[in-house]
């Protein structure tokens, strides 16, 4: 059982941004909300990592309702456009920085702390670059760090809003792989954002295709494709098949 969003709606004043979303997460799946701007993608994600609260609806993690639960509480990793690390901290203290933060009857060892943090900066291929700051690194290694440090606190989801955007285009093909293999090695179910078609089909399971607050589709790569649930979908993913053909996230 993984995350399950039942009728969630959000307005703004007489703007309707969500209207009765539905949608499934299986554990340890890679879903992504694909869409052009407003289209409700980001919206929807806020309010599954708790920044956010829906009008009407309900969320379950693992059939635990979290409709009302706070951010804090919910136990989500999140990565962001903007990185977000702290520049006074080595790229090591960046990483432990949840974990040292728990509670001390839920804090690990320090040996335990360190032992995590070298195995997914290992992981994320940037165990070398350990003792650097944040202004030593390059873009896609600033992202290595954030990804590495949501997954230090064993988040029970991984929540991704277009975490490569800002990325040229070389560095976020690698990015992607080492995204998806990191997903995949630690197991966790992650939500990515993204308005990049290509970035969407290469990384996730299934894709929810959104359009004004709605799921126009919500598939594998190949279904979306080959059977478009409406015209939206088939215009917007025009030029997919090619991708499809050339046998690339399919």
């Amino acid at each position: 059982m993984g995350l399950e969003i039942e009728n969630v709606s959000k307005s703004y004043g007489s703007n309707l941004v969500l209207d009765a979303v539905n949608l499934d997460v299986a554990p340890g799946e890679f879903v992504a909300l694909l869409g052009p701007s407003g289209s409700g993608k980001t919206t929807l994600l806020r309010i599954i990592a708790g920044l956010q609260f829906a009008d009407s609806g309900r969320l379950l993690m693992e059939g635990e309702d979290i409709t009302g639960l706070e951010a804090r509480l919910r136990r989500f990793g999140m990565v962001f456009q903007s990185y977000a690390l702290f520049e006074h901290m080595s790229v090591a203290d960046n990483t432990a920085f949840g974990l040292k933060m728990r509670p001390r009857g839920r804090r690990p060892s320090r040996s335990e702390i360190g032992e995590r943090v070298k195995t997914l900066l290992d992981m994320a291929e940037i165990g070398h670059l350990a003792d650097r700051y944040p202004s030593q690194l390059s873009g896609g290694q600033r992202q290595r760090v954030a990804l590495a440090r949501a997954l230090a606190i064993e988040p029970r989801l991984l929540l991704l809003d277009e975490p490569f955007s800002a990325l040229d285009t070389k560095i976020r093909k690698g990015l992607r792989t080492a995204l998806r293999d990191l997903q995949k090695r630690v197991g966790i179910s992650a939500i990515l954002v993204t308005h990049d078609q290509e970035e969407a089909f290469e990384i996730a399971d299934r894709i929810a295709v959104m359009s004004e607050g709605r799921i126009e589709q919500f598939g594998t790569a190949e279904e979306l494709v080959r059977s478009p649930a409406s015209p939206f979908v088939s215009e917007f993913l025009e030029g997919m098949a090619n991708y499809e053909n050339q046998g690339a996230g399919i």
